[in-house]
């Protein structure tokens, strides 16, 4: 019963998106270099600042922007990718959302929502979805649509993924992320 009441909130959300939010462009593509940046955000309600450079030294990352903090399909997202967080560390890979909705709010979505399991970063005025290419307007505010990048670590974007619907997010993250990490053994 609960999944059918979060399926009918994701379908609910994804309607009211898509009749009151347009893409301004396509996200950036496979092979593209990923912008650097830099963003304040909450890892277990802490805050810190989030460095794309220095989480790149450690190996993949997985970034996701998503619309806006406790909006139904971003909590469920957050929900799927908290619980992902194990698996994607577990080849090396490092999980960071990003939002420009609700920014005021990225502490307590990191603790409630993504579960202590990964960095929440606040993206006001939309200026690194701009760069990702990744924005929509709604009710006159340029927000970041929900989109899924896999960056490896020299900067080249291995997985681009725009989709409403959160539900495929993480499995199409996952499966670029094994396919890198398969193709590039961690040294032990």
């Amino acid at each position: 019963m609960k999944r059918i009441k979060s399926l009918v909130c994701t379908l609910t959300m994804t309607a009211a998106l898509g009749l009151s939010a347009f893409n301004a462009g396509a996200a950036l593509p496979v092979g593209a270099k990923a912008p650097n940046f830099e963003l304040q955000g909450a890892l277990a309600g802490k805050p810190l600042t989030f460095s794309l450079e220095k989480a790149l030294q450690k190996g993949p990352v997985v970034l996701y922007f998503f619309p806006a903090a406790f909006s139904a399909g971003c909590t469920i997202e957050a929900h799927d990718f908290a619980e992902a967080t194990d698996s994607f560390s577990k080849m090396g890979a490092t999980v960071i959302g990003v939002t420009a909705g609700n920014t005021d709010q990225v502490s307590d979505f990191s603790k409630l929502e993504c579960r202590d399991k990964f960095t929440v970063a606040a993206d006001p005025g939309a200026k690194v979805a701009a760069q990702y290419q990744t924005t929509m307007q709604m009710k006159g505010k340029t927000l970041s649509d929900r989109t899924s990048y896999v960056i490896a670590p020299d900067g080249d974007i291995l997985l681009s993924y725009t989709d409403r619907n959160p539900d495929t997010h993480i499995e199409k993250a996952l499966a670029a992320v094994k396919q890198y990490d398969a193709s590039h053994p961690q040294a032990n």
